[in-house]
This record gives structure tokens, sequence and C-alpha cells, in this order.
């Protein structure tokens, strides 16, 4: 069966948003005494939601100020989601390379969240659909949203394709029966990403590979 729809993750697959995340969560947790946090340990961090993100954090402190830093956290990160992200490299060209395929985007950050920071990098008009993790009543790594999504857009998995970086995507999308692919540039080592039907170094490289897929 041809491949006719893509699900994409949208931070560390399409959007390089580490950034703009850590700035958010240091100024969230500033007033409690917590070591500021690197890029690199926010990416580490990232991937399950916010909810779970500042849970990460606190550690043992969340139920006394779980819903506070929460709270700080949304704010901020509102008011400056795209003062840093960017797209990947690549990752507009490859798009514009797929446009006979339908497109769809479920990541585990809210939904209005993940719109809006997709409209304000000028990727939004590539999708037919974008959910977030509040979009269904599970977040990947369930194959939940993926079902959902595929029943929405009256596409069979072995139709479909799921792109990310992350063991979220790949578990999500062999547990929903869609074939998966990793990329090796996002949030998490590519060795943590072999259970991937392919691994990718760019969103580039994935024309031609559903080319091949395709028997085209």
């Amino acid at each position: 069966m041809k491949i006719r729809l893509i699900i994409f993750d949208l931070d560390g697959t399409l959007v390089n948003s580490s950034v703009d995340i850590m700035n958010a969560l240091n100024y969230a947790i500033a007033p409690f005494g917590f070591e500021q946090l690197t890029v690199e340990k926010t990416m580490s961090l990232v991937g399950e939601g916010v909810t779970r993100l500042v849970e990460k954090v606190l550690g043992r402190q969340t139920s006394e100020i779980g819903s506070t830093v929460l709270e700080r956290f949304l704010d901020y990160y509102s008011a400056h989601l795209s003062d840093f992200s960017l797209p990947y490299p690549g990752v507009r060209e490859a798009l514009e390379k797929l446009g006979n395929y339908r497109k769809a985007v479920i990541s585990n950050k809210r939904e209005d969240l993940s719109i809006r920071l997709l409209d304000d990098l000028g990727l939004a008009g590539y999708f037919d659909v974008v959910w977030g993790g509040d979009s269904a009543p599970e977040k990947k790594p369930s194959p939940v949203p993926v079902l959902a999504l595929l029943k929405k857009l009256s596409c069979r998995p072995d139709e479909t394709i799921m792109v990310g970086d992350s063991t979220y995507d790949i578990e999500a999308g062999r547990a929903a029966g869609v074939r998966t692919v990793a990329v090796s540039y996002g949030f998490r080592d590519a060795h943590l990403l072999q259970d991937a039907d392919f691994i990718l170094d760019r969103l580039e490289e994935l024309p031609a590979k559903l080319d091949l897929i395709n028997g085209g």
C-alpha cells in the first residue's frame, strides 16, 4: 500500500524550540531556588507535554509549587513562543517537495501553542491537521492520537508514516501499526531510535525515501 499521509512530531523534528522552552522553564523556576537549566538538559526533559516537563524539573516539590510553576511557564512561553525557535535546516524544502502527500502534526505540546508556533514560523499552511497533547484522550507514546487522526483523515495505518525525534514518536507509531522514521538531529540521541524503520540525518532525505517506499 502506498504512503498517503505523513504525521510529523513538532519540537525536535520540524522546529528547534529548545532555547524558548529553556527560557520559559528558567523563568518559571527562578523564584524557587532551582539551578537554571541548560539547553542540553532542557532537550533531555522535553517530549511528554508541559505538565510532565514541570514534574521532571521539580521532582518531589511538584505537589507544593507545581501549579504555580506551570502557570508561570505557560504565561512566559505563550508570550515568547518563537523568540528563538526556527525550523531545522531543510524542513521547509522537504515540506515543499511533499506537496502530493497529506501531512499532519501530532505534538505533545498543547494544540493552541503548536498551531501558533507553526504559524509564527510560516509552516502552518503545509499541514491538513495540527494536533497537540490535549487534542486526544491520551498523549504519545500512546497510539490513541495516531489512531484518532487516521480515523479523522480516513487513512489506513499501512498508508501512513510517522516522523519524529524521540522514542515517544516511534512507540506511538509502531503501536498504531504505521511505519516510523526517526530523525537524528533532534532532541534525542540517535542510538535511542533504533526501533524506527528508518533513520534520517536531514528531513530533506524524506521525499526520496518515500519515493522508494512507493515504488517511484
